[in-house]
């Protein structure tokens, strides 16, 4: 990207010193405007460079593992992308997943990083990590970070700093739990369920914990490493919770239909922080929408591939708004519904 921004320099002077050696004050303001004209038709083809030669342009699109929720989000940034203009013959996407990999990960961002690519989206916070800590100099649109600054991924959310911008779904832990209390107003303990090593889930948990402390609400938690631990955590909090919430997680999210189990046979509420927590079986959240968080995201690209940089664009918090109750999961517990809430709510069933 250096050297075709050197070009583009040195073709525009070149065309302009051409221009001024035949040249003298009694030059006309015609020669002048020629002159000047030329030097931006040659800026403009150096630019086309950048753009694979032809216009098109690549993006890099990275996923940690296949959900529903990323899915729908990556969905969601190529339709918009498409429907702004950017159809197939000018957008190439290349999609990759590392399916829950680490060190898979690892590899697909180093490739990005060193591949030929105009632009990189990253779904969730590993991924993002995974590209922003090489110090890539291609810009990367983040979608779907709960806390990009704690994540390291940038030091303000108004003034991107690593060549990275994108979307946060903070999760509004207030509202979910405002939501429980409706819901399931004798739950005065309740239970963790989230990866230790994923500063976004931890940053989550770290906020429950603040809403239990603040209004006297009792708390277990059951932290994981790997989704194969995601059974037994669910297990360990039989008998001494009176509901369970689960923050955005990706090795969770793996394994949560072992969750979905424990808490359906053993009638113990899970409240969890998407809406595809819902539809594979937790019982309710306030969400926001994952493919309209991909579409703002890509709106940040569309910015990005027009010329502006990441730092010229503050991230923008995705704010929930739908209420999500699983009506089986409803059902299984047999809890009924204030009319206000079942008046509002988003009834899903089970998508698995």
């Amino acid at each position: 990207m250096k050297k075709v921004f050197a070009f583009i320099c040195m073709a525009a002077m070149s065309v302009t010193m051409l221009a001024g050696c035949g040249g003298s004050s009694s030059s006309s303001q015609a020669e002048q405007t020629q002159a000047q004209t030329q030097a931006e038709k040659a800026a403009d083809t150096a630019a086309e460079s950048l753009k694979g030669g032809d216009g098109s342009y690549t993006v890099g699109v990275v996923q940690m593992i296949e959900n529903g929720a990323f899915n729908d989000m990556r969905e969601g940034f190529i339709q918009e992308l498409r429907d702004k203009g950017y159809t197939e013959d000018k957008l190439k996407v290349d999609y990759k997943c590392a399916q829950g990999d680490a060190s898979t990960l690892q590899t697909i961002a180093q490739n990005m990083a060193d591949g030929d690519y105009d632009l990189i989206a990253t779904i969730a916070t590993p991924a993002t990590q995974a590209l922003v800590n090489l110090g890539t100099d291609k810009p990367v649109i983040f979608i779907a970070v709960s806390a990009p600054v704690a994540a390291g991924i940038m030091s303000d959310l108004n003034k991107p700093d690593k060549n990275a911008t994108g979307t946060s779904n903070a999760i509004p832990v207030s509202d979910i739990f405002g939501l429980a209390k409706t819901l399931t107003p004798d739950a005065k303990t309740y239970g963790f369920i989230y990866t230790n090593s994923e500063v976004n889930s931890v940053d989550t948990i770290s906020s429950a914990k603040k809403y239990c402390d603040e209004n006297g609400l009792k708390y277990v938690e059951a932290s994981v490493t790997n989704s194969s631990e995601v059974q037994q955590a669910a297990q360990s909090l039989v008998g001494k919770v009176d509901a369970i919430f689960v923050p955005n997680d990706s090795v969770v999210m793996d394994s949560f239909s072992a969750i979905t189990e424990v808490s359906r046979d053993n009638k113990i509420p899970v409240y969890g922080s998407s809406a595809t927590m819902v539809n594979a079986g937790a019982f309710a959240t306030v969400a926001i929408s994952d493919e309209g968080i991909g579409r703002i995201s890509a709106d940040m690209a569309v910015d990005v591939l027009g010329g502006k940089k990441p730092a010229d664009i503050p991230c923008q918090v995705v704010p929930a708004s739908d209420t999500v109750i699983n009506k089986q999961t409803l059902d299984a517990l047999g809890i009924e519904l204030p009319s206000d809430v079942s008046g509002s709510a988003v009834m899903v069933e089970d998508q698995k």
